[in-house]
């Protein structure tokens, strides 16, 4: 890895520029956050081909590895689906729908409490998320290859004091 001192990117040329136009301004956030933003959109488009290479939406695999980290038989109510994924009720019935629809996953009357129902993946689902989740990391690791593993660790443990001090993400 290079000495980062002697990195120069678009992110320190708009500092540069902000802070000859309003020396009276701390731009300091801009130097982390400009970045974390374009960032944000190379992770977007790598995982958005990972999924796509897999038939999958964003959200479609939202669900689908919320269903397969349950452990098996991998199912899940719908509640647990929406806490699980951050969406509404009536959003996780279209996706749920949507998916039945795909053959990817499932609804099967709770044992415990015929008036629920279960949501669970399927054999074609499983193996849908599992391949999608493969290329996923493989993407991720390469988006990653210009930190070692300290810096990786670095990085993951600020970023986590950050979200944590905005307590639940959705």
């Amino acid at each position: 890895m290079s000495d980062a001192r002697s990195e120069v990117d678009e992110v320190d040329d708009l500092v540069v520029a902000w802070r000859r136009e309003r020396p009276d301004l701390d731009t300091s956030p801009m130097e982390v956050l400009s970045r974390v933003d374009r960032l944000a959109r190379h992770v977007d488009r790598v995982r958005a081909a990972a999924f796509s290479r897999h038939g999958l939406e964003g959200w479609e695999f939202d669900v689908l590895a919320a269903l397969r980290r349950s452990g098996a038989p991998y199912r899940a109510s719908p509640s647990a689906l929406v806490r699980a994924t951050g969406v509404t009720s009536g959003t996780m019935t279209n996706r749920v729908d949507r998916l039945v629809g795909r053959g990817l996953v499932r609804r099967d009357s709770d044992p415990d409490d015929r008036r629920s129902i279960r949501v669970e993946l399927t054999p074609e689902g499983r193996a849908t998320v599992d391949w999608a989740l493969v290329d996923l990391l493989d993407a991720e690791r390469e988006l990653l290859a210009g930190l070692d593993a300290p810096g990786r660790t670095t990085l993951a443990a600020g970023l986590r004091r950050l979200l944590a001090s905005y307590g639940d993400p959705a």
